[in-house]
C-alpha cells in the first residue's frame, strides 16, 4: 500500500468519526480542569498532614 492511498482511505475514514459539539468539548475540557484541582488540593492537604506526622516522629 502506498503512502497516497493509506492518506486517501484514511480521510475517508475520518469522515464517518462522529466529533464531539463545541459546546461538549469545553464542558468536559472544563470537568477534567476541575477535577484536577480538587484532586491536586486534596493530596497536597494529604502531604501536609503526612509531612507533619513524619516531622514529629522523627523531632
Amino acid at each position: 500500500m502506498s503512502l497516497i492511498s493509506y492518506l486517501k482511505e484514511t480521510k475517508g475514514e475520518l469522515k464517518h468519526v462522529n466529533w464531539p459539539k463545541r459546546a461538549q468539548v469545553i464542558w468536559s475540557t472544563v470537568g477534567v480542569v476541575v477535577v484536577s484541582v480538587v484532586v491536586a488540593y486534596y493530596l497536597g492537604f494529604l502531604d501536609a498532614i503526612f509531612a507533619k506526622i513524619l516531622s514529629a516522629f522523627l523531632g
